[in-house]
């Protein structure tokens, strides 16, 4: 789980992203980001009724984007929203998640991005 700090919990924090951030897509999953000029970063995950109508399924889906983001080496000072797309496969989210890490230039180092291939 991310801890508190890490993530995106107030509306005026995702009206902010959404309005001045910058998009990336990679198959079904889409990121947006903007700048927080904090000393870390934080992360919201929106999955809609159009993906799954079972809570259970887009809860799982949710899980695994944070764990994704949780593991993986990021910079801070960045807000992000990552919205699930309808046709998402659970089992692509984490190699979908790194892909846009990568094209977002999330990563901390190039060395990340080289492992992670």
């Amino acid at each position: 789980m991310l801890p508190k700090e890490n993530r995106l919990s107030k509306e005026k924090d995702f009206e902010r992203v959404f309005a001045g951030g910058k998009s990336f897509k990679e198959k079904k999953i889409v990121l947006k980001k903007a700048e927080n000029n904090l000393d870390f970063s934080r992360f919201g995950f929106i999955v809609g009724k159009r993906v799954s109508l079972k809570a259970v399924e887009r809860n799982r889906i949710k899980r695994k984007m944070r764990e994704s983001a949780k593991t993986n080496n990021l910079k801070k000072g960045y807000d992000a929203v990552v919205i699930a797309l309808p046709g998402i496969k659970e089992d692509e989210i984490e190699n979908d998640m790194r892909m846009l890490f990568k094209k977002s230039r999330m990563f901390k180092n190039e060395e990340n991005i080289n492992s992670s291939n």
